[in-house]
């Protein structure tokens, strides 16, 4: 059996609006049916930080290769690891 979607009202004002849609249940006026993923493709990633211990003969070798670069040998290493990673 097919629910009948209420029609929804026009408001005023954004106020009104954000009162209409903060009420508790708001479903009677939206097809749950045709309900799709929300993709936000420029939002920044979210971080975590890590503890990584490398040799320090390693570490200096990418220092210098950053330092080459002028980047910073942090964010080279993400470079790198996010090119391995999509290989």
């Amino acid at each position: 059996m097919k629910t009948r979607i209420k029609e929804t009202p026009k408001f005023k004002s954004e106020a009104e609006e954000r009162a209409f849609w903060e009420q508790p249940n708001s479903t009677d006026h939206l097809d749950l049916s045709k309900l799709q993923r929300a993709r936000f493709p420029n939002l920044k990633p979210s971080t975590q930080s890590i503890s990584l211990r490398l040799p320090v003969h390693m570490l200096e070798r990418i220092k210098i290769e950053a330092n080459s670069r002028d980047v910073p040998y942090q964010s080279l290493i993400k470079v790198w690891l996010d090119e391995k990673l999509s290989a």
